[in-house]
């Protein structure tokens, strides 16, 4: 029931439309209950009296009911199934707007195809229930309540006929709903997989083409569809045998009021448009209980997928903060990381008390063999974590008492792996800065020494890069970014550098922009090729979580500890590499 009215409560900001279409609705309801009343004096004047002005009178009623029902029954469907699209639109950008909130330990938890199969394939079937149910209950209910009522009035041993069918109909509902929902939960989950699959398979589609595992990779997908085709299968099943089920209940009892309703003509007992009358009813009120039962099942399978969507809903954000915490003032840049400790999992602690100091404007490398930790600290300056204890001093306050926002508005970012979006290129300059003017882009992309490549694109600043920067080299990927971080103008830069990967020319050009975005800002370098930070004002060198020594490259190499030998096994692989070329 808690998600049932955590469903409906969407409704609560439409209230206004839906009153409105409920009205018309009940309109459109009480014309279809006053039809077969019409039509039993029409077939009476017809078989019985056979006057030929009543008939012309009575068929003008009926086309006069109908005319009005088809009136309000379009305005109310319109305004229904228009609400439905607004609030399941309201819906999304509500699941996606968490989403966002949502720290970056949930995505690392969590797989992409899952998270994007919840957005799409669960909130469609919730899309199916939350507007058009409680309208199609509200319409049957008019119906059932109507009908009965007339019937019992017109005819009560035929009306015990009729309303012999409800307890039937909702213990066959009862019954097969339950299991309807179970396996709708599960068809949700396994198609999740399959979307995941397919998320992968699209983004790595390089890895998959180089490694020749096309058919591994259909495999994968195809044993995901088939999982879920078995519990679709098992779905089609009950529902197919559910449908059909309901209509012969329906019409066994249709074919009992008919005989005996005849009966009762033959014998002089009632009058044939009576009998008529009583049939349409019958169908009338037949529609709404197995109606009912549909929508019983409709709604099991729409609460096992808004489990999945409001699991996501319920997931807390991570770094909550005091709605009265203080804006970051304007950073100067003195950085002190104190006694930091941080663990991805109770087990393991990945940083185990971590204190060094960066003065403003200085560079600071952190260097260390993989699985240090200089990834987290870097994650853990931008607040993307927040720490089990210590304190990252920024300015002498802490940062994680400051709002979230104007603390990273304040700190640029270039990754080691670049991710651009795929529209153009100058909007992804202009991520940074979306008030940016056309000449903020292009002195940012000079700066970044990408505004030569960028004019030779066949659209300039207008060329589309493609899905994650596709269409775009390694090294333009990387400088678009550098403008990017550029124009957002931080006053504390992080850098994963990346040009180890990369030609000679695009590292130069990369290596001259990064040093002049570097340019009186605090930074953090984190160091593949320790030959690109001899000019490092500080060098923290990491291992294990742990900060095992500190100094410039000069003092470093001196000391003959763990920076000399990392510096010296480089430096043996670049000769083999030189010499092998």
């Amino acid at each position: 029931m808690k998600n049932v009215k955590r469903l409906f409560s969407l409704l609560l900001p439409h209230r206004t439309v839906l009153l409105t279409a409920s009205l018309f609705l009940l309109i459109a309801s009480g014309t279809n209950l006053m039809l077969p009343l019409l039509v039993k004096q029409l077939v009476d004047v017809v078989m019985v009296k056979k006057n030929l002005d009543m008939l012309n009178e009575y068929t003008g009623y009926i086309a006069l009911l109908l005319m009005i029902q088809l009136v309000f029954s379009s305005l109310n469907n319109y305004l229904f199934d228009r609400t439905e699209k607004r609030v399941v639109t309201d819906f999304r950008k509500t699941v996606f707007g968490h989403l966002q909130s949502l720290p970056i330990s949930y995505y690392i938890k969590n797989r992409t195809g899952e998270i994007v199969s919840r957005l799409t394939n669960d909130v469609a079937k919730i899309e199916n229930v939350v507007v058009d149910l409680p309208a199609t209950a509200l319409q049957q209910s008019v119906r059932l309540i109507g009908g009965v009522v007339i019937v019992v009035y017109m005819n009560w041993k035929l009306s015990f006929m009729i309303l012999a069918l409800a307890p039937v109909l909702v213990v066959f509902a009862k019954t097969f709903g339950k299991k309807l929902r179970l396996l709708s939960k599960e068809i949700q989950d396994k198609l999740a997989v399959s979307t995941t699959v397919l998320e992968e398979n699209i983004s790595c589609i390089q890895v998959v083409k180089s490694f020749v595992r096309e058919h591994l990779e259909y495999d994968r997908f195809s044993d995901a569809v088939e999982q879920s085709f078995i519990s679709a299968k098992k779905r089609v099943l009950i529902s197919s045998f559910f449908g059909p089920g309901i209509g012969f209940i329906a019409f066994g009892a249709s074919l009992v009021l008919i005989w005996y309703g005849g009966r009762e003509v033959i014998l002089g007992a009632i009058t044939p448009g009576e009998l008529i009358a009583f049939i349409l009813y019958a169908t009338i009120i037949a529609g709404p209980m197995g109606s009912f039962a549909r929508m019983f099942t409709r709604l099991q399978e729409g609460l096992g997928a808004s489990e999945k969507v409001f699991g996501i809903l319920d997931t807390p954000n991570e770094i909550l903060e005091d709605p009265e915490s203080p804006i970051m003032p304007p950073i100067k840049g003195k950085v002190e990381v104190c006694d930091l400790r941080f663990s991805y999992r109770d087990d393991r602690e990945v940083l185990k008390g971590i204190s060094f100091i960066a003065e403003p404007g200085t560079m600071t490398a952190l260097v260390g063999p993989s699985g240090a930790g200089k990834s987290t600290l870097a994650n853990l300056l931008q607040r993307f974590h927040k720490p089990q204890s210590g304190e990252i001093l920024i300015d002498g306050i802490d940062s994680q008492t400051v709002q979230l926002a104007s603390y990273r508005n304040q700190i640029g970012m270039v990754p080691q792996e670049t991710l651009l979006f795929g529209g153009k290129i100058d909007e992804n300059i202009r991520y940074a800065k979306p008030d940016a003017t056309q000449k903020e882009i292009e002195e940012a992309a000079k700066a970044a020494n990408a505004h030569e490549f960028i004019l030779a694109c066949p659209e300039g600043y207008q060329t589309i890069v493609g899905e994650k920067g596709i269409k775009l080299s390694a090294g333009q990927r990387q400088r678009i970014a550098i403008a990017r971080a550029i124009l957002k103008n931080p006053n504390i830069l992080i850098l994963d550098e990346a040009t180890s990967a990369l030609d000679n020319e695009s590292e130069a050009l990369i290596q001259e922009a990064l040093e002049r975005l570097m340019e009186n800002r605090t930074s953090f370098v984190i160091a593949h090729r320790l030959s690109t930070i001899h000019n490092a004002d500080n060098i923290v060198v990491m291992d294990d979580g742990k900060v095992v020594e500190t100094g410039s490259h000069a003092q470093l190499l001196e000391k003959k500890g763990l920076y000399h030998y990392l510096y010296t096994l480089k430096q043996l692989e670049t000769e083999k590499e030189t010499k092998s070329v």
